[in-house]
This record gives structure tokens, sequence and C-alpha cells, in this order.
């Protein structure tokens, strides 16, 4: 408005977060970003964080809350579980789950999914979103909540390297079984690999300094719109590194 005498309102702002051109926009501009950098056949990394949708909640509390509760649902009665569930789905709405593959070697964002369900579904939909790009990835490295023999063979044509749960079994397919002997046989080397994961950590830690810890956003698709711009910022940032 200070540089064209044009009164804006914020309504307008708000309604380009739902705009399919926009988003047309911001997808093509992602392609273009990683293709300018190089990001060809890469080596990832995933995780999974929270942005706050109120300021009164913090998400790294509420995440290991909700964990624990969780795990309590298991032993407990069917009328004390659905009351448990109801919290559960009380206390999410204040948060949306972003999950982020990143590859390690430029440190730019391969692709992103948003729930404000689980973190499971954010990741099942950054890997539809990782398909989408047809990239072939070399490697991938994720946390123990994403420690199943599905998740391994989620990526057929990568090497997988994931910190196996303690009840972990060779129960599953040829490559959930060579991924765990790998694992046990030589594990120095494994673990170096699958700690390269500290990437995601530190993308995740350098845009919520960068961009803050919330989302302004309340509509489900404007919510995601508005993870791809933080997205396409910590690219852009990268881009000129």
């Amino acid at each position: 408005s200070v540089l064209s005498d044009i009164d804006v309102s914020y309504k307008t702002i708000e309604r380009l977060y739902s705009d399919e051109e926009i988003l047309l926009a911001l997808h093509n501009l992602h392609i273009i970003i990683l293709r300018k950098k190089g990001v060809h056949n890469p080596d990832v990394s995933g995780d999974g964080t929270g942005y706050s949708l109120t300021i009164s909640k913090h998400y790294a509390s509420v995440a290991a809350k909700e964990k624990d509760d969780a795990k309590e649902l298991k032993s407990e009665s069917n009328e004390t579980g659905n009351k448990e569930t109801k919290k559960s789905k009380s206390a999410k709405k204040a948060f949306v789950y972003s999950f982020k593959w990143i590859d390690i070697g430029t440190k730019m964002y391969v692709s992103f999914g948003t729930s404000l369900r689980s973190e499971r579904e954010a990741y099942d939909k950054a890997n539809k979103m990782l398909d989408a790009t047809e990239m072939k990835i070399n490697s991938v490295r994720l946390d123990r909540y994403y420690s199943f023999p599905s998740d391994v063979d989620r990526f057929p044509g990568a090497k997988v390297y994931v910190f196996p749960r303690k009840n972990a079994t060779l129960k599953g397919s040829w490559k959930w079984k060579r991924t765990m002997i790998d694992f046990v046989k030589n594990t120095p080397s494994y673990l170096e690999h699958y700690f390269q994961r500290e990437n995601s950590e530190a993308g995740w830690s350098a845009d919520k300094r960068r961009f803050g810890w919330g989302i302004a956003q309340r509509r489900d698709d404007r919510i995601d719109t508005a993870d791809f711009c933080t997205e396409l910022w910590h690219n852009l940032f990268q881009l000129g590194s």
C-alpha cells in the first residue's frame, strides 16, 4: 500500500493462499530451484515437527504428552480409551504437523507434507510429493518412529538407514532383513550414515529461527500453502549459499 497507494485488505492476501494458480506457481518455483541447484539423485534425510496454531501451547511438550497418552491407550478399557482419543484430537488442533525430506548434499528440501491429524499423515503426503518429482533417491534416513519393515520397503531402489526399535525382529521382506543385518554387522559405518539425520534437525532449527514457530493460517489448504512458502524460503536461502 505504501508503494502503490492502493489499499489492500488482509482478506485479499488470505485468499491468495487458496488460489490454485498461486499453488501452481509455487510448485513450479520449487522444481526450478531444485534443478538450478542440481538436485537429481539425492541422499535424503526425513524428519517431522509441528507448528503452533495458537500462542498458548508449545509443540514439543504437547507432542511428548500425546505419545505418552498413545502408549497408555493400549492398556486401558474401551471407555477410557474413547475419552483419551477425544482429548488427543482436541490437542492436535493446536498444531499442524509437518514432515520434510532434505537433500544432505545441498541442504535443499526435496518435498514436504502437512497434516492436522498426525505426523504420519504428513509423512505420507511428503512421500507423494517426492514421487511426483520423479527423482531417483540414492539413500534414506529415518528415525525410530518410522523404523518398520513397510517404511524400509517404501524405497525399493534406495539404501535405507533406520534406527531399529527395541522389539525389532527379522520378520519382513529381504530388504528389511538386509537392513537389520547391516545394522548388526557394520554398526559403526551404518550409524555414521544414519546420524546424517542431523541435517533435518538443523534445517528445522534454522527455519523456526528465521520464520517463527507458528502458522497464522487456519484453513487446511491455506496451512499447506503457508508451509510450502516456508519450504521455498529455506531453499532460496540455500540457493544463494
